[in-house]
């Protein structure tokens, strides 16, 4: 059954990119938590000890690569299964943001964004989707934005990348509902994390006074919305963009 772990008393299995920090790293430890094995993916070799920590006793696969590499990702996923038993959760969390205004900027700043998170999404669906059709229950989870459901000033690739995931997300739960597989999407507003601290502090103070909470997200916040629908109490959940944002994208539709 969809979002069930397995009934054989076998440990569950997750995979996440981008998961050596900040929000992917959450979804890790909370995992851990919970007793399932990480399969994690990271461009930065240096959040394998982060996730050695985090996971405990809890087994775990690290890989450093980029997710954009289309035949790397067949190749981890297998590794991943073969290594740790089995996958029953898919995350795809990887990220990154090139931000200029449409006008200056250029192409390598769009490619880059949109192959990141756009193609590197869809690089590890194609490869796991096919394990988990035959097996016949998982839980795919999409990391979007809400700047993907609202669009952003200076943000047009990333934005429109987020937009994507979210459309892609939408097909994927009908193609795969029949295999017994969810399809959600998560949308945070900012969350406290490195990508944030570089941010001026304006920006910050913005994103914090649009929030109907009148915060940050932390990484947990987001993470343990993610364990959710990767798990039992929401196998009748798909298709769905859950918002993770404090209220933040009430602001523009309030005003």
């Amino acid at each position: 059954m969809a979002g069930t772990t397995p009934s054989s008393g076998a440990r569950s299995v997750g995979l996440v990119t981008g998961g050596g920090r900040g929000i992917g790293l959450a979804i890790v430890r909370a995992w851990a938590r919970r007793g399932v094995a990480a399969a994690v993916v990271d461009r930065e070799a240096a959040g394998e000890a982060a996730v050695r920590s985090v996971c405990g006793d809890t087994p775990f696969a690290y890989y450093t690569e980029d997710v954009r590499d289309h035949a790397r990702a067949g190749e981890i996923v297998a590794d991943a299964v073969a290594r740790l038993g089995r996958l029953d959760y898919l995350v795809l969390n990887a990220g990154i943001t090139r931000d200029r205004v449409s006008w200056k900027m250029s192409e390598q700043e769009w490619d880059e964004v949109l192959g990141v998170n756009l193609k590197g999404a869809f690089n590890y669906v194609r490869a796991a989707a096919p394990g988990l059709r035959a097996q016949g229950s998982g839980s795919i989870v999409f990391v979007s934005s809400i700047n993907g459901l609202r669009g952003k000033f200076g943000q047009t690739n990333y934005a429109a990348s987020k937009a994507g995931m979210i459309g892609m997300a939408r097909s994927l739960a009908l193609e795969l509902g029949p295999s017994g597989i969810t399809v959600n999407v998560v949308a945070p507003g900012m969350v406290r994390t490195e990508m944030s601290a570089g941010l001026p502090a304006e920006v910050v103070e913005r994103a914090i006074s649009e929030s109907a909470l009148k915060r940050l997200a932390e990484p947990e916040d987001v993470a343990e919305v993610v364990s959710f629908l990767c798990g039992p109490m929401a196998r009748h959940v798909t298709g769905t963009v859950l918002r993770v944002d404090g209220g933040q994208a009430l602001a523009g539709e309030t005003a």
